[in-house]
């Protein structure tokens, strides 16, 4: 027979639970941006050192010692640690990368996907996650048109 404090034992595991994700959750809101676009943002004090968890997610750079412009780089989520010339914290916040949502059409054939961008007409993109074929043939034609606008603007080497 169950005994009393085991009938209690279920309910607060729950709520304390709740209260643990409420917290994990909260503390994670920080800063949002998208795949391939930059927030910029002004801190309190002059900033010594950046920090970035993980840099294939998001790009931080400093415009000047106060304004800091975080650029979306790869879906996931890291952190942002500036510090200032003491090494004290000015900012510890979690970045969280997205992607892109509007005027985006997703096509999934079978097991292949492909992403356009419809504004106004639909051109393909890259997105990580895309089917390979698609993705390395975009790729390729993207660094050629690159290759071939920096040649006639005599930027290459």
């Amino acid at each position: 027979m169950p005994q009393i404090r085991d009938l209690l034992r279920a309910p607060m595991l729950a709520v304390l639970m709740t209260a643990l994700t409420g917290a994990a959750i909260a503390e994670e809101t920080g800063v949002h941006v998208m795949t391939d676009r930059a927030k910029v943002f002004r801190i309190d004090a002059p900033a010594d050192t950046v920090i970035v968890g993980n840099p294939a997610i998001a790009d931080v750079t400093m415009y000047d010692r106060q304004t800091v412009v975080v650029t979306g780089k790869l879906y996931g989520t890291t952190n942002l640690v500036i510090l200032d010339k003491d090494g004290e914290p000015i900012i510890d916040e979690v970045i969280t990368v997205g992607a892109v949502t509007g005027d985006v059409i997703t096509v999934q054939r079978k097991l292949a996907r492909s992403t356009y961008s419809c504004s106004p007409s639909c051109e393909p993109v890259l997105r990580v996650g895309d089917s390979e074929a698609g993705y390395e043939l975009l790729t390729k034609q993207s660094t050629q048109r690159n290759d071939m606008s920096e040649k006639a603007a005599g930027a290459t080497n």
